[in-house]
Protein backbone atom coordinates (compact mmCIF):
# COMPACT_ATOMS: atom_id res chain seq x y z
CA UNK A 1 0.00 0.00 0.00
CA UNK A 2 1.61 3.53 -0.80
CA UNK A 3 2.88 5.71 1.71
CA UNK A 4 -0.09 8.31 2.80
CA UNK A 5 1.14 12.28 1.97
CA UNK A 6 2.02 13.55 5.20
CA UNK A 7 0.25 16.99 6.36
CA UNK A 8 0.61 19.58 9.45
CA UNK A 9 -0.52 17.70 12.63
CA UNK A 10 -2.90 19.93 15.80
CA UNK A 11 0.47 19.01 18.07
CA UNK A 12 2.65 20.88 15.10
CA UNK A 13 5.09 23.00 17.08
CA UNK A 14 4.74 20.64 20.63
CA UNK A 15 8.00 19.63 21.64
CA UNK A 16 8.60 16.54 22.94
CA UNK A 17 11.54 14.59 24.92
CA UNK A 18 11.23 11.05 25.19
CA UNK A 19 13.44 9.25 27.74
CA UNK A 20 11.34 6.15 27.35
CA UNK A 21 12.75 2.76 25.94
CA UNK A 22 10.75 -0.40 24.57
CA UNK A 23 7.18 -0.15 24.29
CA UNK A 24 4.82 2.04 26.47
CA UNK A 25 6.90 5.36 26.25
CA UNK A 26 7.79 5.40 22.51
CA UNK A 27 3.97 4.10 21.38
CA UNK A 28 2.87 7.04 23.30
CA UNK A 29 5.19 9.41 21.77
CA UNK A 30 4.64 8.03 18.30
CA UNK A 31 1.08 9.17 18.80
CA UNK A 32 2.17 12.25 19.57
CA UNK A 33 4.75 12.32 16.52
CA UNK A 34 1.52 11.21 14.50
CA UNK A 35 -0.31 14.27 15.20
CA UNK A 36 2.22 16.74 14.51
CA UNK A 37 4.80 16.58 18.10
CA UNK A 38 8.62 17.02 17.26
CA UNK A 39 9.82 14.16 19.28
CA UNK A 40 13.02 13.74 20.05
CA UNK A 41 14.43 10.29 21.57
CA UNK A 42 17.05 11.07 24.83
CA UNK A 43 19.03 7.55 24.95
CA UNK A 44 22.19 6.64 26.51
CA UNK A 45 25.51 6.60 24.16
CA UNK A 46 26.44 3.23 25.06
CA UNK A 47 23.12 1.25 24.92
CA UNK A 48 20.20 3.45 23.46
CA UNK A 49 16.57 1.60 23.36
CA UNK A 50 16.85 -1.62 23.77
CA UNK A 51 14.21 -2.75 21.04
CA UNK A 52 16.71 -1.72 18.55
CA UNK A 53 18.37 -4.59 18.71
CA UNK A 54 15.11 -6.75 18.98
CA UNK A 55 14.96 -9.36 16.36
CA UNK A 56 13.71 -9.63 13.70
CA UNK A 57 15.53 -7.06 12.04
CA UNK A 58 14.42 -4.60 9.74
CA UNK A 59 17.16 -3.31 8.20
CA UNK A 60 19.65 -2.13 10.82
CA UNK A 61 17.03 -1.94 13.53
CA UNK A 62 14.45 -4.28 14.90
CA UNK A 63 11.31 -4.62 13.49
CA UNK A 64 9.38 -3.47 17.15
CA UNK A 65 12.32 -0.39 17.31
CA UNK A 66 10.94 0.72 13.71
CA UNK A 67 7.04 0.35 14.10
CA UNK A 68 6.93 2.35 17.25
CA UNK A 69 9.60 4.57 16.44
CA UNK A 70 9.33 6.42 12.56
CA UNK A 71 9.84 9.92 12.50
CA UNK A 72 11.30 10.73 15.84
CA UNK A 73 14.93 12.04 16.23
CA UNK A 74 17.63 10.77 18.38
CA UNK A 75 20.01 12.53 20.76
CA UNK A 76 22.61 10.55 22.71
CA UNK A 77 23.26 11.74 26.53
CA UNK A 78 25.40 10.41 29.09
CA UNK A 79 22.66 11.42 31.89
CA UNK A 80 25.59 9.68 34.10
CA UNK A 81 27.81 12.93 34.09
CA UNK A 82 26.99 16.70 34.65
CA UNK A 83 27.25 17.31 31.21
CA UNK A 84 24.50 15.02 30.18
CA UNK A 85 22.28 15.58 33.39
CA UNK A 86 22.92 19.72 32.46
CA UNK A 87 21.81 19.44 28.64
CA UNK A 88 18.97 17.69 29.66
CA UNK A 89 18.13 20.55 31.96
CA UNK A 90 18.50 23.00 29.10
CA UNK A 91 16.19 21.23 26.90
CA UNK A 92 13.75 20.53 29.25
CA UNK A 93 13.54 24.17 29.86
CA UNK A 94 12.60 24.41 26.24
CA UNK A 95 10.15 21.91 26.09
CA UNK A 96 6.66 20.87 26.22
CA UNK A 97 6.48 17.51 27.23
CA UNK A 98 8.98 14.67 28.74
CA UNK A 99 7.50 11.28 29.15
CA UNK A 100 10.00 9.64 31.56
CA UNK A 101 10.07 5.53 31.38
CA UNK A 102 12.72 4.68 34.40
CA UNK A 103 11.28 3.13 37.36
CA UNK A 104 10.62 5.47 40.13
CA UNK A 105 13.60 7.29 41.67
CA UNK A 106 15.95 6.52 38.64
CA UNK A 107 15.99 10.06 37.96
CA UNK A 108 16.14 11.02 41.15
CA UNK A 109 19.70 9.20 41.65
CA UNK A 110 20.95 10.64 38.51
CA UNK A 111 20.31 14.00 39.58
CA UNK A 112 17.52 15.28 36.91
CA UNK A 113 14.39 14.09 38.73
CA UNK A 114 10.92 14.99 38.76
CA UNK A 115 11.24 18.57 40.84
CA UNK A 116 14.50 19.67 39.34
CA UNK A 117 12.98 18.62 35.55
CA UNK A 118 9.86 20.72 36.73
CA UNK A 119 11.52 24.10 38.62
CA UNK A 120 13.47 24.07 35.17
CA UNK A 121 10.55 24.38 33.48
CA UNK A 122 7.38 24.57 35.25
CA UNK A 123 5.32 24.32 32.27
CA UNK A 124 6.27 21.52 31.56
CA UNK A 125 3.97 18.15 31.25
CA UNK A 126 5.99 15.17 32.52
CA UNK A 127 4.90 11.43 32.14
CA UNK A 128 5.95 9.20 34.31
CA UNK A 129 4.85 5.98 32.53
CA UNK A 130 5.59 2.81 35.18
CA UNK A 131 5.17 -0.47 36.02
CA UNK A 132 3.11 0.08 39.24
CA UNK A 133 2.91 3.61 39.74
CA UNK A 134 5.01 6.26 41.56
CA UNK A 135 3.91 5.50 45.24
CA UNK A 136 2.74 2.05 46.52
CA UNK A 137 4.42 -1.46 47.74
CA UNK A 138 5.47 -2.59 43.90
CA UNK A 139 7.08 1.11 43.11
CA UNK A 140 10.65 -0.69 42.79
CA UNK A 141 9.63 -3.82 41.31
CA UNK A 142 10.79 -5.03 37.95
CA UNK A 143 8.03 -6.29 35.54
CA UNK A 144 6.64 -6.59 31.65
CA UNK A 145 3.61 -7.03 30.17
CA UNK A 146 2.73 -10.02 31.49
CA UNK A 147 3.71 -8.97 35.23
CA UNK A 148 0.98 -6.36 34.78
CA UNK A 149 -1.99 -8.09 33.36
CA UNK A 150 -1.41 -10.89 35.79
CA UNK A 151 -1.39 -8.19 38.29
CA UNK A 152 -4.61 -6.28 36.54
CA UNK A 153 -6.94 -9.53 36.32
CA UNK A 154 -6.56 -9.32 32.69
CA UNK A 155 -3.46 -12.90 32.20
CA UNK A 156 -6.30 -14.37 33.73
CA UNK A 157 -9.14 -14.01 31.64
CA UNK A 158 -7.04 -15.90 28.77
CA UNK A 159 -6.91 -19.34 27.95
CA UNK A 160 -9.64 -20.86 30.00
CA UNK A 161 -9.04 -22.79 33.23
CA UNK A 162 -5.20 -22.63 32.19
CA UNK A 163 -4.58 -18.75 31.75
CA UNK A 164 -1.83 -18.47 28.64
CA UNK A 165 -0.46 -15.02 27.86
CA UNK A 166 -2.31 -12.61 26.01
CA UNK A 167 -2.13 -12.31 22.21
CA UNK A 168 -0.81 -8.90 22.15
CA UNK A 169 1.05 -6.56 24.62
CA UNK A 170 -2.44 -4.94 26.02
CA UNK A 171 -1.13 -3.65 28.88
CA UNK A 172 1.62 -1.76 27.49
CA UNK A 173 -0.92 -0.61 24.66
CA UNK A 174 -3.41 0.64 27.15
CA UNK A 175 -0.85 2.55 29.05
CA UNK A 176 0.49 4.30 26.01
CA UNK A 177 -2.95 5.79 25.15
CA UNK A 178 -3.84 6.52 28.34
CA UNK A 179 -0.76 8.23 28.44
CA UNK A 180 -1.24 10.44 25.51
CA UNK A 181 -4.66 11.38 26.90
CA UNK A 182 -3.45 12.42 29.98
CA UNK A 183 -0.59 14.64 27.90
CA UNK A 184 -3.79 15.81 25.90
CA UNK A 185 -6.01 17.13 29.01
CA UNK A 186 -2.55 18.24 30.65
CA UNK A 187 -1.64 20.53 27.58
CA UNK A 188 -5.16 21.92 27.76
CA UNK A 189 -4.92 22.69 31.45
CA UNK A 190 -1.87 24.86 30.98
CA UNK A 191 -3.71 27.13 28.29
CA UNK A 192 -5.95 27.43 31.69
CA UNK A 193 -3.55 27.69 34.18
CA UNK A 194 -0.04 28.60 32.98
CA UNK A 195 1.37 25.67 34.82
CA UNK A 196 2.30 22.07 33.60
CA UNK A 197 2.04 18.90 35.39
CA UNK A 198 3.44 15.64 36.53
CA UNK A 199 1.04 12.61 35.52
CA UNK A 200 1.97 9.50 37.34
CA UNK A 201 0.85 6.74 35.08
CA UNK A 202 0.43 3.01 35.91
CA UNK A 203 0.82 0.33 33.63
CA UNK A 204 -0.66 -2.39 35.57
CA UNK A 205 -3.38 0.40 36.56
CA UNK A 206 -4.04 0.57 32.49
CA UNK A 207 -4.38 -2.92 32.34
CA UNK A 208 -7.17 -2.69 34.86
CA UNK A 209 -9.31 -0.44 33.06
CA UNK A 210 -9.49 -2.52 29.94
CA UNK A 211 -11.51 -4.72 33.00
CA UNK A 212 -14.30 -1.58 33.91
CA UNK A 213 -17.58 -3.59 33.13
CA UNK A 214 -15.88 -7.06 34.80
CA UNK A 215 -14.71 -6.05 37.72
CA UNK A 216 -18.15 -4.15 37.73
CA UNK A 217 -19.88 -7.11 37.26
CA UNK A 218 -18.14 -9.59 39.94
CA UNK A 219 -18.13 -6.69 42.48
CA UNK A 220 -22.21 -6.90 42.40
CA UNK A 221 -22.17 -10.20 43.06
CA UNK A 222 -22.14 -11.84 39.38
CA UNK A 223 -18.92 -13.39 39.79
CA UNK A 224 -18.31 -16.45 37.78
CA UNK A 225 -15.68 -19.35 36.95
CA UNK A 226 -13.35 -18.59 34.06
CA UNK A 227 -14.73 -19.74 31.11
CA UNK A 228 -18.52 -19.06 32.33
CA UNK A 229 -18.49 -15.41 31.75
CA UNK A 230 -20.86 -13.89 29.11
CA UNK A 231 -17.90 -12.70 26.62
CA UNK A 232 -15.35 -15.22 28.38
CA UNK A 233 -16.61 -18.18 26.02
CA UNK A 234 -19.58 -18.54 28.36
CA UNK A 235 -21.79 -18.44 25.81
CA UNK A 236 -22.59 -19.94 22.92
CA UNK A 237 -23.47 -16.70 20.61
CA UNK A 238 -20.19 -15.28 21.39
CA UNK A 239 -17.17 -17.44 20.74
CA UNK A 240 -15.00 -18.90 18.31
CA UNK A 241 -15.88 -21.68 16.46
CA UNK A 242 -13.28 -24.12 14.23
CA UNK A 243 -14.08 -24.32 10.20
CA UNK A 244 -13.01 -27.37 8.00
CA UNK A 245 -9.76 -26.92 6.96
CA UNK A 246 -8.72 -25.71 10.86
CA UNK A 247 -9.13 -21.96 10.24
CA UNK A 248 -11.78 -20.42 12.60
CA UNK A 249 -14.78 -17.64 12.97
CA UNK A 250 -15.69 -15.52 15.55
CA UNK A 251 -19.35 -15.49 16.04
CA UNK A 252 -20.57 -12.38 18.52
CA UNK A 253 -24.25 -12.96 18.02
CA UNK A 254 -25.42 -11.55 21.09
CA UNK A 255 -29.09 -9.82 20.37
CA UNK A 256 -32.14 -11.65 19.19
CA UNK A 257 -32.25 -10.51 15.88
CA UNK A 258 -28.41 -11.61 15.10
CA UNK A 259 -29.25 -15.22 16.67
CA UNK A 260 -31.67 -15.68 14.46
CA UNK A 261 -30.23 -14.57 11.42
CA UNK A 262 -27.27 -16.93 12.04
CA UNK A 263 -29.49 -20.07 12.67
CA UNK A 264 -31.29 -18.47 9.42
CA UNK A 265 -27.72 -19.03 7.29
CA UNK A 266 -26.63 -22.37 9.51
CA UNK A 267 -30.33 -23.70 8.64
CA UNK A 268 -30.85 -24.22 12.63
CA UNK A 269 -33.85 -24.27 14.24
CA UNK A 270 -33.94 -20.64 16.00
CA UNK A 271 -34.48 -20.90 20.08
CA UNK A 272 -34.27 -17.63 21.76
CA UNK A 273 -34.32 -18.67 25.18
CA UNK A 274 -30.49 -20.47 24.55
CA UNK A 275 -29.10 -16.71 25.09
CA UNK A 276 -29.58 -16.73 28.39
CA UNK A 277 -29.32 -20.63 28.75
CA UNK A 278 -27.53 -21.64 32.21
CA UNK A 279 -23.54 -23.27 31.61
CA UNK A 280 -24.33 -26.88 31.29
CA UNK A 281 -26.79 -26.15 28.11
CA UNK A 282 -24.96 -23.45 26.66
CA UNK A 283 -22.17 -26.12 26.47
CA UNK A 284 -24.44 -28.42 24.82
CA UNK A 285 -25.36 -25.39 22.41
CA UNK A 286 -22.13 -24.78 21.33
CA UNK A 287 -21.34 -28.35 20.66
CA UNK A 288 -24.23 -28.32 18.54
CA UNK A 289 -22.96 -25.58 16.36
CA UNK A 290 -19.62 -26.68 16.37
CA UNK A 291 -20.48 -29.62 14.54
CA UNK A 292 -22.00 -27.20 11.89
CA UNK A 293 -19.12 -25.20 11.21
CA UNK A 294 -17.04 -27.53 11.02
CA UNK A 295 -18.89 -28.92 7.49
CA UNK A 296 -17.39 -25.60 5.50
CA UNK A 297 -14.45 -23.76 5.14
CA UNK A 298 -14.02 -20.36 6.34
CA UNK A 299 -13.87 -18.73 2.95
CA UNK A 300 -16.96 -21.24 2.33
CA UNK A 301 -19.02 -20.14 5.45
CA UNK A 302 -17.98 -16.30 4.51
CA UNK A 303 -19.33 -16.72 1.58
CA UNK A 304 -22.82 -17.93 3.18
CA UNK A 305 -22.35 -14.79 5.44
CA UNK A 306 -22.14 -12.35 2.62
CA UNK A 307 -25.52 -9.85 2.87
CA UNK A 308 -26.65 -11.21 6.33
CA UNK A 309 -26.00 -8.83 9.72
CA UNK A 310 -25.40 -12.16 12.05
CA UNK A 311 -22.21 -10.57 13.58
CA UNK A 312 -19.78 -13.33 12.26
CA UNK A 313 -16.14 -12.51 10.93
CA UNK A 314 -13.62 -14.73 10.10
CA UNK A 315 -10.37 -14.95 12.55
CA UNK A 316 -7.56 -13.65 10.75
CA UNK A 317 -3.56 -14.07 11.09
CA UNK A 318 -1.64 -11.31 11.17
CA UNK A 319 -0.39 -12.56 7.27
CA UNK A 320 -3.47 -12.08 6.10
CA UNK A 321 -4.10 -8.53 7.37
CA UNK A 322 -2.64 -6.44 4.41
CA UNK A 323 -5.03 -8.57 1.77
CA UNK A 324 -7.97 -8.30 3.86
CA UNK A 325 -10.71 -5.87 1.51
CA UNK A 326 -11.72 -3.71 4.90
CA UNK A 327 -8.08 -2.91 5.82
CA UNK A 328 -6.95 -2.22 2.17
CA UNK A 329 -9.87 0.12 1.71
CA UNK A 330 -9.76 2.24 4.64
CA UNK A 331 -5.86 2.01 4.30
CA UNK A 332 -5.06 0.67 7.28
CA UNK A 333 -1.92 -0.53 6.99
CA UNK A 334 1.21 0.83 5.05
CA UNK A 335 4.65 -0.28 4.04
CA UNK A 336 8.04 2.20 5.14
CA UNK A 337 11.53 1.18 5.88
CA UNK A 338 10.97 -2.34 5.39
CA UNK A 339 7.95 -3.15 8.11
CA UNK A 340 3.89 -2.44 7.85
CA UNK A 341 2.64 0.12 9.57
CA UNK A 342 -0.66 0.20 11.35
CA UNK A 343 -2.14 3.97 10.11
CA UNK A 344 -2.91 5.66 13.15
CA UNK A 345 -6.87 5.12 13.86
CA UNK A 346 -7.52 8.73 14.55
CA UNK A 347 -6.09 9.77 11.85
CA UNK A 348 -3.23 10.32 8.87
CA UNK A 349 0.49 9.06 9.88
CA UNK A 350 2.73 11.53 9.87
CA UNK A 351 5.96 10.96 11.26
CA UNK A 352 6.79 9.10 8.22
CA UNK A 353 10.38 9.67 8.80
CA UNK A 354 12.44 6.73 8.83
CA UNK A 355 13.43 5.87 12.90
CA UNK A 356 16.76 7.18 13.55
CA UNK A 357 19.94 5.81 14.23
CA UNK A 358 21.45 5.84 17.81
CA UNK A 359 22.28 10.06 18.18
CA UNK A 360 21.56 10.33 14.54
CA UNK A 361 20.42 13.73 15.65
CA UNK A 362 22.57 14.82 18.15
CA UNK A 363 24.25 17.89 17.34
CA UNK A 364 21.24 19.26 14.63
CA UNK A 365 19.14 19.41 17.64
CA UNK A 366 20.91 20.56 20.30
CA UNK A 367 21.82 23.41 18.13
CA UNK A 368 18.05 23.71 18.12
CA UNK A 369 17.55 23.94 21.09
CA UNK A 370 20.08 26.86 21.37
CA UNK A 371 23.45 24.63 22.13
CA UNK A 372 26.88 26.29 20.80
CA UNK A 373 28.71 23.79 18.78
CA UNK A 374 31.64 23.99 21.62
CA UNK A 375 28.86 22.86 23.87
CA UNK A 376 27.89 20.27 21.32
CA UNK A 377 31.52 18.77 21.10
CA UNK A 378 32.27 18.96 25.03
CA UNK A 379 29.38 16.72 25.53
CA UNK A 380 31.23 13.94 23.23
CA UNK A 381 28.08 12.35 22.62
CA UNK A 382 28.25 12.86 19.08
Amino acid sequence: MAVPPPAPGPLEGLHVLDLSRLVPGPLCTLVLADLGADVVKIEDPRTGDTLRGFPPMAGPVGARFAALNRGKRSVALDLKTTRGRDALLRMAARADVLVDGFRPGVLDRLGVGHDRLRAANPRLVLCAVTGYGQHGPLRARAGHDLCYSALAGLAGRTGGSDPIPPGAQAADFAASLWAVIGILAALRERERTGRGALLDLSITEAALSLLTQEIAETSAGHARPRGEDRLDGGLACYDVYRTAGGDHLAVAALEPKFWQTLHQVLGRPCDLAELDAPPAEQRRIRAELQTIFATKTRAEWERAFEGYDACVAPVLGLDELAAQPLHRARDSLFAAHGVLHVRPPAGAARALAAPPAQGEHTAAVLREYGFSDEEIASLGSL
